[in-house]
């Protein structure tokens, strides 16, 4: 196949694999503008498989930096009653809900931080509307990404044809070539994992001990409902549809206790938040908590991110990521959460996974949720079951069971 041939295969697997479009079906489509060029083979590929309409809106980061430069932050964060109108209209009526990314780590560079922050809150707003729809009206939803050029320059220096090289690599990422059926294939991988998850929940793991020699030493209260392989959330209703929200994907994961964490963590990668790039940073826990954090660089921004709202310090979920997986084993650094924490064990600050918690306990819920990347070669993570006795999850920054 050529790679335009594949980039349809592509587009093919977001809308049958990720969003499972209908007969009939509204596809909701927020794109980034840099991005263009591949929307209209993903709206095609919906199309073939049915779909109603596919309603494209465009996110315009440029034009957001100016805004943030000539407004409040409180005016940033406001949605307009007419977009807010847009979205729901469709997302009431059935529609699914596509995110499609394009990055440009370099956008914020010199944007100061509050202006880079009000960027974000803005973006996040928006996406608020999405995440409750996916919860309340039961909406499925996906979020991918589309290669572009301001994205190659920067993972890709200096190669020429570095575009249709970023192409080649996140196809190979998204386990997309000129053989294989991809729909057996995805669901062939969301067996593994999940087969891996139930081990793990068959062990009754109340905590998780994590610590690396980058200085993290960090424990996680887990819960009875806290389980790592499981069905689809709702895979019991009668009008559930499967669908795969992050793609690519490489993470078994979970919703830990709102208030058991201690300890420090250390990230291991670049966190790319209102497109500025925050290295070197991490964060201490008291009572399930962020009460400091630790970073030169970005600091006011990560400590604006944990005074969103009055849950936003704390966890909604720990993520189980082998090391050694497709993603890290391909030796770049992606500069996009969606990518990134698909390459290394993770936690999210914020809103929990979904689903009640047991009587007794409580799971985080926030209108943020962050995923920050915390695996490293040495990683070792030590789980407690509910008799005291200690299991191995994690030994050198892999699955140990």
């Amino acid at each position: 196949m050529t790679l335009n041939e594949l980039k349809h295969k592509y587009a093919y697997t977001l809308a049958r694999v990720g969003l499972n479009v209908q007969p009939g079906q509204t596809v909701l489509v927020e794109a980034a503008i840099e991005g263009a060029d591949f929307t209209p083979v993903f709206a095609e590929e919906c199309y073939k498989l049915g779909a109603g309409n596919v309603v494209i809106s465009y996110l315009d980061t440029e034009n957001l930096k100016v805004r943030a430069h000539y407004v409040s932050a409180d005016e940033m964060r406001k949605v307009d009653q007419v977009q807010q109108d847009f979205y729901e209209y469709y997302l009431q009526n059935g529609a699914c809900y596509v995110r499609l990314e394009g990055v440009n780590p370099a956008a914020m560079e010199k944007v100061p931080e509050s202006e880079a922050n009000s960027v974000f809150a803005y973006t996040d707003a928006v996406r608020n509307i999405m995440r409750k729809a996916s919860r309340t009206l039961r909406a499925r939803w996906l979020i991918a990404m589309i290669p572009t050029q301001e994205w190659a320059d920067y993972i890709l220096p200096g190669k020429e044809n570095n575009l249709e090289e970023l192409w080649w690599i996140l196809l190979k990422l998204c386990y997309i070539d000129d053989r294989n059926d991809v729909v057996k294939t995805w669901q062939e991988l969301q067996a593994q994992r999940n087969q891996r998850g139930l081990q793990i929940d068959a062990l009754k793991l109340v905590k998780l001990h994590y610590t690396a020699a980058n200085g993290t030493d960090l424990t996680i209260g887990l819960t009875p409902a806290s389980h790592f392989g499981h069905e689809r959330r709702g895979s019991g209703r009668p009008d559930f549809l499967p669908f795969t929200p992050n793609i690519p994907s490489e993470e078994i994961c979970t919703t830990p206790e709102k208030f058991a964490t201690e300890g420090v963590v250390y990230a291991s990668r670049p966190l790319v938040l209102g497109g500025k790039r925050i290295e070197n940073f991490g964060f201490r826990f008291e009572k399930g908590k962020a009460v400091e954090v630790l970073a030169e660089d970005g600091k006011e921004m990560l400590e604006a991110l944990i005074r969103t709202d009055e849950n936003a310090a704390y966890l909604g979920e720990c993520a189980l990521v082998a090391y050694h997986s497709p993603i890290s084993m391909s030796g770049l650094v992606y500069y996009t959460t969606l990518i990134d924490e698909n390459a290394s064990c993770h936690l999210a600050l914020g809103r929990g996974l979904g689903g009640p918690a047991p009587e007794g306990y409580t799971f985080n819920d926030s209108s943020i949720h962050v995923d920050f990347m915390i695996g490293t070669p040495d990683l070792r993570i030590v789980g407690t079951d509910e008799n005291g006795e200690e299991h191995v999850i994690f030994d050198q920054g892999d699955f140990a069971l």
